[in-house]
């Protein structure tokens, strides 16, 4: 398996169940790299929604991807805090190109006091229908949710006090 290079930019691709590009990250500095874990850093980069609508980032985050986790977590640094996006998706794959990996539409916001909403059931259901989910992977999704819950009341992974901090840290050797 390729594993991105520490220090080297590389896109984010985020697609559909279906198979159709959902959204496109232009470029995210690879932190860390392994066969299992990516850990990347962005500031205003590029977006690019799959109707070629683009939007340029607010502020840094940290992104983290494990291949045996159904999410994926970008930690936002913001005036107020950190804030946490995190999707449920399918494990990335990077092809040499680019960190892959299929949306499954449902999120979970989590606020710097550490609260958090589940987002986008409604659009989960919608295209599980659509796009005919298999009943494997709604299990797994659920139970991914319960597992992402767990590692944010816990203060787990990314979610831990000082990992954000410290990867965008590292972040800004690589800039500078």
């Amino acid at each position: 398996m390729v594993v991105p290079i520490e220090g080297e930019p590389i896109q984010i691709h985020s697609y559909k169940h279906n198979g159709h590009i959902h959204r496109i990250w232009d470029e995210t500095m690879i932190l860390k790299g392994t066969q299992n874990l990516i850990i990347g850093g962005n500031d205003r980069t590029i977006v690019t929604e799959s109707d070629g609508r683009t939007w340029v980032t607010r502020e840094p985050a940290i992104c983290y991807f494990h291949s045996q986790h159904w999410f994926n977590v970008i930690g936002m640094i913001r005036e107020d805090g950190i804030h946490y996006y995190c999707n449920l998706s399918s494990p990335f794959i990077y092809d040499g190109e680019a960190v892959k990996y299929i949306d499954y539409d449902l999120d979970i916001k989590v606020f710097p006091d550490m609260t958090f909403n589940l987002l986008d059931e409604d659009e989960y259901e919608r295209h599980r229908a659509e796009m005919k989910y298999p009943e494997a992977i709604d299990r797994i999704l659920k139970f991914h949710v319960n597992q992402l819950i767990h590692w944010i009341r816990q203060r787990k992974g990314p979610f831990s006090p000082d990992f954000i901090d410290l990867w965008y840290e590292r972040y800004l050797t690589y800039r500078s």
